[in-house]
């Protein structure tokens, strides 16, 4: 479970251990796009500006992993207890 704070709204949400990102932003109603939801084309990605992010995807490289500031809301999750995002 980790907190997701979505800075342009200030909207703080808490996403369970059983729940992704996406499922959780949804259930607010903020739309995010997404396609394969598997973590294979890119199309959930969202900024991080704040907190560690465990990568699940397979569409950043190493670089961009290490970068730590873009997402894929359908499998990524957090290391740390709270993310937040440019939304």
């Amino acid at each position: 479970m980790f907190e997701v704070e979505l800075k342009d709204s200030g909207l703080v949400l808490t996403v369970p251990a059983d729940q992704t990102l996406l499922t959780t932003l949804r259930r607010a109603n903020v739309d995010v796009q997404s396609d394969c939801e598997e973590g294979l084309c890119g199309s959930c990605e969202v900024r991080v500006l704040d907190g560690e992010i465990d990568h699940r995807d397979v569409v950043l490289t190493k670089g961009e992993r290490q970068a730590n500031n873009r997402m894929m809301t359908c499998c990524s999750r957090a290391r740390s207890k709270k993310l937040v995002l440019a939304l």
